[in-house]
């Protein structure tokens, strides 16, 4: 009697063990497309304008946008016969709302822009009338910035400051400078309404702010702005270093790679930055 080998049973697979159809998934894609190409136009589109912004075909785009419609992400208005955004895309959009931790989202960008320049960088709120330094990465450097979390700093003298001062809507910067002054830390500090009104219009012009020794003889800092959804500064970001690394030729580049890293924050964030300001 020959024996036969019996042959081994296939383990049972689980519901979500099972790869999913290769046409599944791109169902998801466009219809994750359809949303996001809705999500960029506040009046709607018809149905053959979101087909061909999305690149899909007609059929094919009514029918994602019936499945997602059933499940309230799209909204049909019939009136006008446009397609938007439904009320459960704002739902699953506010639950990251909710979660978001600025510190937590700033970090790899701050990170990045330490090791890019070599020097400290440190992410800032407005409190009280104050720039409050809230986190920071250090550079390796022997001689560096020894501003610490927790740490605060007038904002008119400040690059952070100056940073949120440009972007914040400007009675709410006036009451702060009515309350605060503009006290003279160093020979360098710019004491005069005029002219800081003047700073702060350049530094809404190149997106960055500059603190040229004006809170610490021997010590240079930019920073930029970070925005929220209303495109209003929740931050700014900066970076910091000495007079003796940071020359006048390193304030430029330097600027325009703290607004990158702000920028990329912003995003991160859900933010938007404002409209051009004069």
């Amino acid at each position: 009697m020959i024996a036969h080998p019996i042959p081994a049973k296939k383990p049972r697979s689980l519901p979500g063990d099972r790869p999913e159809p290769r046409d599944t998934v791109q169902s998801l894609s466009r219809a994750l497309r359809l949303l996001n190409v809705l999500a960029a136009q506040e009046g709607g589109l018809s149905l053959s304008e979101l087909a061909k912004a999305a690149g899909l075909a007609v059929s094919t785009t009514h029918r994602l946008l019936t499945t997602l419609q059933q499940d309230h992400f799209v909204r049909f208005e019939a009136e006008r016969g446009v397609w938007t955004v439904g009320v459960q895309a704002f739902v699953v959009g506010s639950a990251f709302l909710r979660s978001r931790e600025l510190t937590v989202l700033a970090r790899p960008a701050m990170r990045h822009l330490m090791e890019r320049s070599g020097e400290t960088v440190n992410l800032a709120v407005e409190d009280r009338g104050e720039a409050v330094y809230v986190a920071q990465v250090e550079c390796r450097k022997m001689m560096r910035a020894i501003a610490r979390p927790g740490g605060r700093a007038l904002m008119h003298c400040s690059a952070v400051g100056k940073a949120l001062l440009a972007t914040m809507p400007r009675d709410d910067g006036e009451r702060i400078l009515a309350v605060h002054g503009l006290p003279r830390e160093t020979a360098r500090t710019i004491c005069s309404a005029a002219k800081l009104r003047s700073e702060l219009v350049a530094v809404r012009r190149r997106g960055y702010a500059v603190d040229d020794e004006e809170n610490a003889i021997g010590l240079r800092c930019v920073a930029a702005a970070i925005f929220d959804e209303h495109a209003q500064p929740v931050a700014a970001l900066s970076l910091s270093g000495p007079t003796a690394r940071i020359g006048d030729e390193m304030i430029e580049p330097l600027g325009l790679a703290v607004r990158e890293a702000a920028n990329k924050i912003t995003a991160a964030f859900g933010g938007q930055p404002p409209a051009a300001q004069d």
